[in-house]
């Protein structure tokens, strides 16, 4: 039997990972410890131990499945007592607690789709620019934000995931041999399009990539997108009761092309989006031009495995300009972990080159400036 714990497996630098990841959770626990219950996340819990308890499918909201809600009300399934802010507010541990672990779920897959990407040193700043985020720091740890971490970490594992099983269909072994990969691609799936019903999108860009990346095996591509399917619908007809008639009423209200075509141009909307940016990370100002730049006028970055990320989050932050009524942060949330992919690639590219000590320091400089802000703005918020 081979060991598990191998240098290959467990060394320094999945020490170094797991270190960035305990800070994550750090910031997140201080965030937590400073914020009570909000209203609008009690009404959020209402709605989930409702199903819960009642058996009460609430199928008004147009953006979110209730697979959602019951994500969000599953530490407290049992809770009897009163629904309000107040009352909840001794349980706010328990109950930010499917956030946190879906955003350590989400750090701990950047850092594992960029490191065998990119290596080492693009592991690092993909999960640099992950842990010290600002917005993700939020989402995990629910500070008067909506938590769409799942959401997040549901298209981030189907793009990620259709690449890696298309990869893998060349091996001389079954379709059955993907099943664990087939599990993972229905699951975020599921989560995706319960958690946004306008995440639907991904099932043509993760059917486009294994089709794309697998000519010669197009009917194996096929057979383990439809089995991903079917389990991730049965997943979602699952947080309806397994009720068509619940199911049916959901979709038929669903808000899956809530489309504004106007919102382009209006000024607004672009203005909106890069203090979005800015606010997932300061260091995106300098990160995404750079990278930009470098990708666009240096052949060598121009490949498949830095061209995906940022087809797939040029697509995400689009459609977030032409959905501007889609509550919370919507595409743009979404597109940042895939975005911080590039960034990671194209300046893991630049570290190969005979000027890698000048790109060395410019990106420790930056990283750690980011880092120090990160935490000096936590620390101000926890003396408020």
């Amino acid at each position: 039997m081979p060991r598990f714990f191998t240098r290959d497996r467990f060394g320094a630098p999945q020490l170094a990972a797991l270190l960035m990841l305990f800070l994550f959770t750090a910031q997140c626990v201080w965030l937590m410890a400073a914020a009570p219950i909000s209203p609008s996340e009690s009404a959020l819990l209402e709605r989930g131990l409702a199903q819960w308890q009642q058996g009460h499918i609430d199928v008004q909201d147009p953006y979110r499945s209730p697979l959602y809600y019951l994500v969000a009300s599953l530490p407290i399934a049992t809770y009897h007592g009163a629904g309000d802010a107040a009352s909840l507010n001794p349980w706010r541990w328990q109950v930010r607690l499917p956030w946190l672990i879906f955003g350590l779920l989400l750090g701990a897959s950047i850092w594992y789709v960029a490191r065998r990407l990119y290596g080492n040193a693009g592991g690092y700043i993909a999960l640099a620019l992950y842990c010290f985020s600002p917005l993700m720091i939020a989402q995990a740890a629910s500070f008067y934000v909506q938590p769409e971490v799942t959401a997040a970490w549901g298209a981030f594992g189907a793009i990620f995931t259709s690449i890696a099983v298309a990869h893998t269909l060349y091996a001389p072994r079954r379709v059955l041999w993907n099943w664990r990969r087939i599990v993972l691609l229905s699951l975020s799936l599921a989560l995706a399009i319960g958690s946004q019903f306008s995440l639907w999108v991904v099932l043509p860009m993760a059917l486009g990539f294994l089709l794309y990346l697998a000519p010669g095996r197009r009917a194996a591509a096929l057979a383990i997108f439809a089995a991903s399917g079917v389990i991730a619908f049965v997943i979602l007809w699952a947080a309806y009761s397994f009720s068509f008639a619940a199911l049916s009423a959901g979709l038929h209200r669903a808000a899956f092309w809530d489309v504004t075509w106007g919102a382009l141009n209006v000024p607004f909307g672009y203005r909106d989006l890069l203090v979005r940016l800015v606010r997932t990370s300061p260091a995106l100002v300098i990160f995404v031009p750079g990278t930009l730049i470098t990708f666009f006028a240096w052949r060598r970055a121009r490949y498949f495995g830095n061209a995906a990320p940022l087809v797939v989050t040029a697509i995400f932050l689009f459609l977030g300009l032409i959905t501007p009524h889609q509550p919370g942060q919507g595409f743009e949330l979404v597109a940042m972990p895939i975005l911080f992919v590039f960034i990671a690639g194209v300046l893991a590219d630049l570290l190969e080159t005979r000027q890698r000590q000048i790109v060395l320091g410019i990106v420790v400089g930056l990283l750690a400036a980011y880092i120090v802000w990160s935490v000096t703005s936590l620390g101000r918020i926890g003396r408020m």
